[in-house]
Order: structure tokens, then sequence, then C-alpha cells
């Protein structure tokens, strides 16, 4: 192999460890933020979910985005190109970030192998069908985007691709779901659920954060292609999000450690095109975006989003989307290079999909096998109906 194909791969394969690692962060904010009867579920539904993305993924969801199987034998396999494998691990990273995102808005109150059973259709279908529209070129789309509009929809990252998708697809399931019961009550009263351990809240949030650099910057996939502007953009967005939720989240720990993901999640669209301080921007955006929605809307609403994955990722990743064509012009000193236009149509398409998939998905899994715990499983906390054990049974 060449010194440079040897780089490469070296790249992505580190690019990838980075994203592997933000599910240890995806899993400690759940942990943090559900109930203590609730933590040892949170663990185990990350992991489990990872593994099975990665067989839904390898065997499905790899060439209904990109036409590339791995049906052949292991000579073969060793014989091909160690970047194109590389690639596929980087990839399925992404992928297995949507049920990661779900798992979030679902706590506390999801069976478990009906979870499983919506990962595997979610990260062999639902997931891939739009991410090989805008990152393969599949079916035209983006042919006609940049025909009728000058530039195809442009999503460096996943604002759109990974976060809006997830986020809108955990909107169907919440609200197939129901909000947890005390959640809410008579005349629109609201019963607060702590949260079971900042400190745990935190590192999740610190994780992800510092793994973000490695989903961001590590989307060029090249070395040749990596770009210091993506690494910069980053930082500032999630700065701004830091910023927004001080100024708005009035020093809540929750709200002031999902800020930075907020601005992170919104950047990713544009984070090779935005100046840093159309970045900035963004993330403050977002992170105000996120606040409102998770404390009015949410609740005005009663929809029990229990880590506010909707907002954070459904509502960020949209913004992102948007972001991307305003913040990537020459006029607001972006690079320039995407259209306004393609980047709403694009937008708005995510998250119709992503939408539609969900409540089909969890719709049919309702009405045939169940998708709640009943109420007495409920009231005992999901560690020990499910799982049979506590977080900490020493205590007990």
């Amino acid at each position: 192999m060449e010194q440079s194909a040897a780089n490469d791969v070296f790249f992505v394969l580190i690019g990838a460890v980075m994203v592997l690692a933000m599910h240890a962060g995806f899993a400690f904010l759940e942990v943090g933020t559900v109930r203590r009867k609730n933590q040892v579920n949170a663990l185990v539904k990350i992991i489990a979910d990872f593994a099975v993305s990665t067989v839904a993924y390898f065997f499905i969801g790899y060439s209904v985005a990109y036409g590339v199987g791995f049906f052949q034998g292991a000579e073969a396999l060793t014989a091909m190109d160690g970047y194109a494998l590389v690639k596929f691990f980087f990839l399925l990273t992404f992928a297995a970030a949507i049920p990661a995102i779900v798992s979030g808005g679902i706590a506390e109150r999801a069976k478990f192998n009906p979870q499983l059973a919506a990962t595997f259709v979610l990260v062999a279908l639902v997931y891939p069908f739009f991410e090989g529209i805008v990152w393969n070129g599949r079916f035209g789309i983006q042919d006609a985007l940049a025909s009728g509009f000058g530039f195809a929809f442009h999503d460096f990252a996943g604002s759109v691709v990974v976060h809006a998708v997830g986020g809108w697809i955990a909107l169907g399931a919440v609200l197939l779901l129901g909000h947890r019961r005390g959640r809410y009550g008579r005349n629109g009263a609201i019963y607060a659920h702590p949260p079971s351990s900042i400190p745990f809240l935190a590192l999740g949030a610190w994780v992800l954060t510092v793994g973000w650099f490695g989903f961001n910057v590590m989307s060029a996939q090249t070395l040749d292609a990596v770009s210091g502007l993506v690494a910069v953009n980053s930082l500032m967005a999630m700065v701004g999000g830091v910023l927004a939720a001080l100024a708005f989240g009035r020093y809540d720990p929750g709200f002031i450690h999902n800020g930075p993901l907020a601005g992170l999640v919104a950047v990713c669209a544009g984070s090779d095109l935005m100046h840093p301080l159309g970045a900035l921007v963004t993330g403050i955006i977002a992170g105000g975006l996120f606040i409102w929605t998770f404390t009015q809307a949410q609740n005005r609403w009663r929809i029990d989003d229990v880590l506010g994955v909707w907002p954070l990722h459904g509502l960020c990743g949209a913004w992102g989307g948007i972001a991307a064509g305003i913040f990537g012009q020459q006029l607001l000193g972006g690079l320039g290079g995407v259209s306004l236009v393609s980047q709403i149509i694009g937008t708005v398409l995510g998250v119709a999909i992503a939408a539609a998939g969900g409540f089909i998905v969890y719709g049919t899994l309702k009405a045939t096998v169940g998708i709640r715990l009943d109420p007495e499983a409920e009231f005992e906390g999901a560690d020990l109906a499910i799982h049979r054990i506590s977080a900490e049974p020493e205590s007990e």
C-alpha cells in the first residue's frame, strides 16, 4: 500500500474510533439524566443497539446507501483496499448514532426487544435511504437540486443526515409511547423527574464533545482534504451553544452541558464552509432553540422526550442544514458553493423521511408486539424489571 493510502486508512480509522467513543458519551449522558432505577438499562441499550446496528448496516444498510456488499470470501476481503473497509467502520459509527439518539427520548418506559427490532429496521433501511440520497447521489435528487438551484444539498458531517434524522425518528417513537407516568397531571400540572447524576451527565457531554471533532474533522475522509476550518468552526459553534445555555438556561447544569452539543449538531452541515463568526452565531441560535423548545414547547404539548433529543438533534440538526445555506454564503464570509433553497429542500426531505420512518416503524411495533413497559415494570424501573439488577445493588 502506498504511503498516502496508508495515511488515509489510519486517518479514517482514528476518526471511526473517536466516533465509536461518542457512544460512551451517549450512554453516560442518558445514565446521568434518567432516574436511578433506569441507569443500567441506559448502559445496556447503547451497547446492544450498537451491536444490532453493526449487523444491520453490514448486511443491508451499507448496500442500500452505497451499493457495496461484503458477501465474498475472506481472501477477497483482505485483498480489498483497506481504505474501503475502514470507511465502512467510520460510516457505521454514524449510522449507529441513530438508535443512540432515539434511546434518550424513549428512556424509562420502552420495552427492550422491540427497541432492538426498531434499531435493525432503522439502520438497515430508513437511515441509509436518506444517507444514500445525500452522500452517494442516489435517485437523482442531488443532481436535480444542482440543476435547478445551482448547487446540491450540502451536509458535510451530518447535521441533517444523522442528527435531524435521528431526532425526528425519535419524535415519532416518543409520541407513540406517551409520557412517563407521573410526568404530567391534570390542569396542566408538570412534575419534574430530576436527573440522577449530574457528574455522569457532564461526563457524557464531555465525551461527546471531544469525540465530535473526529465526527466533524474526519468527515473529510482523506488526509489531504482535512481542513482546519472545520475544527475551528466546530469549536466556535460549541462555545456558542455553551454561551446560549448560560444566558437562557438559568445556570441549569443540564442545559449548560447540552449547550455545546446543540452547537455541534448545528455546525456539522456547514462546518467546512462557514466563517468562524458564522459558526459562533449558528451555535448560539442552536443553544437557544434547544432550551426554548425543551422548556416551553415540549411541556406545552406534553411531549415527554427525556433527554430532549428532538430539540437537540431534530430541530438543531434541521437548523444546521439551513444555517449552512446562510452562513456558507460568500456575502457572510463563507466559502460559497451552497444554495439556501437546496438546503431548505434537502432539510425538509430529511425531516419528512425520518418522521415517516419513525411513525411507521414504531407504529407497526406498537400495533403488533407493543413498545411500552407495563405500569408495574415502569414503576419498578427498567433496571430490575428487565435486567434484574440495579446500578448500585450493594446499597440495597
